[in-house]
């Protein structure tokens, strides 16, 4: 099993199709046209200490902005295959039934989550048996525009997925 460091992302895999399902990733959910880091270039962050009132209101701002990160209409009903780490939400202690696909490793426990367009609500058809946190997973299934409120992360998107396999690269 690799170890991942904070802010670890995958390989970016090949373009292909696999038992039917389009091999897409994280950049693929982003609009052409939208820039994750266009809010910090309008707040001066730089002048703030961590205490500072402002500080505060200029973070509440940036989760504002990317808790409203805009989705890919085109990709709604695709059948698609992602590669990501699962953070996950709801199981027992052998299962976990429902998850989200982060695109970095620590996303919503170590660090802040990312922008919702870039964190997928996955709902398994069947449990996925418990592997280590915040393991590195292959899923397939049909990705819908389907935003998600959780405790750990917003979300822009939805898998109803067919398949969850561990990461092994390509």
């Amino acid at each position: 099993k690799p170890d991942y460091a904070v802010g670890d992302r995958l390989a970016k895999p090949a373009a292909k199709t696999t038992g039917g399902y389009r091999t897409i990733t994280f950049d693929d959910l982003m609009p052409a046209d939208w820039d994750p880091n266009a809010i910090f270039r309008q707040l001066d962050m730089e002048s703030l200490q961590d205490n500072d009132p402002r500080a505060m209101e200029m973070m509440d701002k940036l989760r504002q902005a990317w808790e409203q990160a805009p989705v890919v209409p085109a990709l709604n009903g695709q059948k698609i295959r992602m590669a990501g780490f699962l953070v996950r939400l709801e199981g027992d202690e052998k299962h976990i039934r429902e998850f989200l696909l982060v695109p970095y490793f620590g996303a919503c426990i170590h660090v802040p989550p990312p922008p919702a367009n870039q964190v997928v609500h996955v709902i398994p058809a069947q449990p996925v048996p418990v592997g280590p946190d915040m393991g590195a997973v292959w899923v397939s299934g049909t990705l819908s525009l389907a935003a998600a409120k959780t405790d750990l992360g917003d979300a822009g998107y939805r898998i109803s997925a067919v398949k969850v396999e561990p990461y092994t690269g390509d």
